[in-house]
């Protein structure tokens, strides 16, 4: 009883020491967003954006005016540089103006692709500011031995869904970083939920595991399906040696990203690699594709 009547005035003192507390955000102001990225044998591709305020509403209008195109893009290789080009496209589908940057065509003398093993720096010119960072496509060292596909386990619907599995053989040196992409058919290459792994548990190991279908991030996943493929698909399997600065990037947004909602997940701050406050990040990537036919 004692101990009640006690539990009870501790209760009255909190219920009116209650205050309502108010926060007024103030606008932060807009900070470049770099998501940058150089493959082998392949063009430099930049995207500039501004950033966006916390409540922003997202919409297509919003979207597509914090594209930057007033911007003063180069990519560097050694003693060699180039200025790269701003295209404007409309993304199919749902007819959203776009830009990025890329390769000038008009001057391809000076144009530098995506080798193995070469450092590469970014330069971003933008009102006023200068904006550096550089990455490295790293030697392709840990690789995909072989591919293959079963019927789906611990489903109800095994006739249809499938895995696909892959052995994967890493080096005997510690610091081997990859993400990975799938495509079906002949769509796009997507990242899976959680895209890119280390070998801090695997070093010097030939081991197996599910290739889980890449989603997109912009709509809704459906975790009964997650995961599968189906009879009839062209899986292709894009496999990327990348450096610790893309890994530690693409680890943070993925587990920011997967944190949304839950209010018992601890705040993530991204990794980015660009100079002089600007979001975002510049990664290298050294690829290897295999493709298998699901009958």
């Amino acid at each position: 009883m004692y101990r009640l009547i006690i539990l009870l005035s501790l209760i009255t003192v909190f219920i009116g020491c209650e205050k309502k507390i108010e926060f007024k955000l103030n606008d932060a102001s807009e900070l470049l967003t770099v998501d940058a990225s150089i493959e082998t044998d392949q063009d430099p591709v930049v995207i500039l954006t501004k950033s966006l305020n916390y409540f922003s509403k997202i919409s297509v209008d919003v979207l597509s005016n914090s594209v930057i195109k007033d911007a003063e893009v180069y990519i560097t290789e050694g003693s060699r540089s180039h200025q790269l080009r701003r295209y404007d496209v409309v993304i199919p589908g749902n007819n959203v103006p776009f830009s990025f940057y890329s390769s000038d065509i008009n001057n391809p003398s000076s144009i530098i692709k995506g080798e193995l093993g070469k450092t590469y720096g970014l330069k971003i010119v933008w009102r006023g500011k200068e904006y550096t960072s550089s990455t490295t496509i790293p030697q392709l060292r840990k690789v995909i031995d072989s591919i293959w596909w079963i019927k789906a386990p611990n489903t109800p619907d095994t006739s249809r869904r499938r895995v696909v599995r892959a052995r994967i053989v890493d080096p005997p040196v510690f610091g081997d970083y990859i993400r990975y992409f799938t495509k079906v058919n002949n769509g796009i290459f997507l990242p899976g939920l959680n895209s890119v792994f280390d070998d801090q548990l695997v070093n010097g190991s030939t081991y197996t595991v599910d290739v889980d279908k890449g989603i997109d991030r912009n709509t809704d996943i459906d975790f009964e399906e997650y995961g599968f493929f189906s009879k009839g698909d062209t899986v292709t399997v894009k496999f990327s040696n990348i450096n610790k600065a893309t890994f530690d990037f693409w680890r943070t947004v993925e587990f920011s990203y997967s944190s949304i909602g839950n209010p018992f997940s601890s705040p993530t701050k991204i990794i980015g690699n660009i100079s002089n406050g600007a979001l975002g990040y510049f990664g290298g990537y050294a690829n290897q594709f295999k493709t298998i036919i699901i009958p």
